[in-house]
């Protein structure tokens, strides 16, 4: 049976459902999706923590599914500027846990990780998988990855 482990940068997803949608993701039915492909043995959902009610219910919607929550402060700088960027985690996660799986699903539409994607099966032969909004994906992710899914209306609220 496969082994599958699920990525969500889930500030990314958020936004660009919205931009391009005006609707929330489904993750239930991305877990269905996935959970009939293998064995989900890891599913962590990176996400920024700002102690709003709607994003702790929210988060705990992530947990009940399946997802391991993992939160990043909300920086709030002096300058009016905001940070809050999980890339270097998710990648650190990824290569760690690559060795172990069968197929590594990224939620994201972030060209940066086309690096981590192309390591990770130049190192490992693991097959990857992307899933982002297609008109804010960047190429070079869709083409790291061994496949892609647009999302669509099928995978929203």
């Amino acid at each position: 049976m496969n082994s599958i482990a699920i990525f969500v940068d889930v500030q990314n997803i958020y936004y660009t459902t919205r931009q391009a949608f005006g609707r929330f993701f489904d993750y239930s039915k991305l877990w269905s999706i996935v959970q009939n492909q293998g064995k989900i043995s890891i599913a962590r959902a990176y996400a920024i923590k700002r102690d709003r009610e709607d994003q702790i219910k929210f988060q705990n919607r992530l947990r009940k599914i399946g997802f391991d929550v993992k939160l990043k402060p909300y920086i709030h700088r002096q300058d009016g500027s905001s940070k809050g960027d999980w890339d270097v985690g998710i990648t650190i996660d990824i290569l760690e846990c690559a060795p172990s799986v069968n197929k590594i699903i990224l939620l994201s539409g972030d060209g940066d990780f086309s690096l981590l994607l192309h390591k990770v099966k130049e190192n490992t032969g693991v097959q990857t998988e992307v899933y982002g909004v297609a008109a804010l994906t960047a190429d070079s992710l869709i083409k790291a990855a061994n496949s892609y899914h647009p999302i669509d209306e099928n995978l929203l609220l």
